[in-house]
């Protein structure tokens, strides 16, 4: 059985440098607080409110390392609440994707695009997805065992990296509707139910 740690997907931003300094002053690095199920990817000490059309949500998390592009990734829900278009797509395809502006304890960015609805997603190294038989960007079904709520997931894409540790992400709103604890795990099942 091809099993995989399921992680919740909590709303956060990734900011680009010249963001970071726009937010957080000049010259400012972000400030590690936690590593990450991801090699390399770490919580931030430092947070931002999202401004929507409608509402605001404050003290957001920032996730580093500095990425090219700033990218908001929240839930549904989220949107809904923010008056936020915010489009499921993997990350980094941030093209025609939603609006806001991001407060920080120096300054603003209003960005044009850059928030999404993270597509629910596997981080799988080679030898893994090997041993899984699955390839990158092959899209599964995972199947959530829970005493009240199991569920079985469409639409999951399969990332493949050499710079990944395996676990599956989910936002909120996923996680609550299946029950998901830290102690999840969750079954690929590859082609058709």
């Amino acid at each position: 059985m091809a099993e995989v740690m399921v992680e919740t997907s909590a709303r956060h931003v990734h900011l680009s440098k010249e963001h970071i300094e726009i937010l957080f002053g000049k010259g400012a690095e972000l400030t590690k607080k936690r590593e990450l199920s991801q090699p390399g990817q770490f919580a931030c000490e430092e947070r931002v409110n999202v401004v929507g059309e409608k509402k605001s949500i404050p003290n957001v998390i920032v996730l580093g390392p500095a990425r090219a592009q700033t990218q908001v990734e929240v839930s549904l829900t989220d949107a809904r609440t923010l008056g936020v278009a915010a489009p499921v797509r993997e990350s980094g395809d941030l093209s025609g994707s939603g609006s806001c502006r991001l407060i920080g304890p120096c300054g603003e960015v209003e960005l044009s695009e850059g928030v999404i609805a993270a597509k629910r997603h596997i981080h799988l190294d080679p030898a893994t997805a090997e041993k899984f038989c699955v390839e990158d960007k092959q899209i599964v079904f995972v199947k959530i065992k829970s005493a009240e709520r199991t569920t079985i997931f469409g639409d999951v894409v399969v990332r493949v990296s050499p710079k990944f540790a395996p676990a599956m992400h989910i936002d909120t709103d996923e996680a609550n509707a299946a029950g998901v604890t830290a102690a999840t795990a969750g079954e690929i099942i590859v082609g058709e139910l």
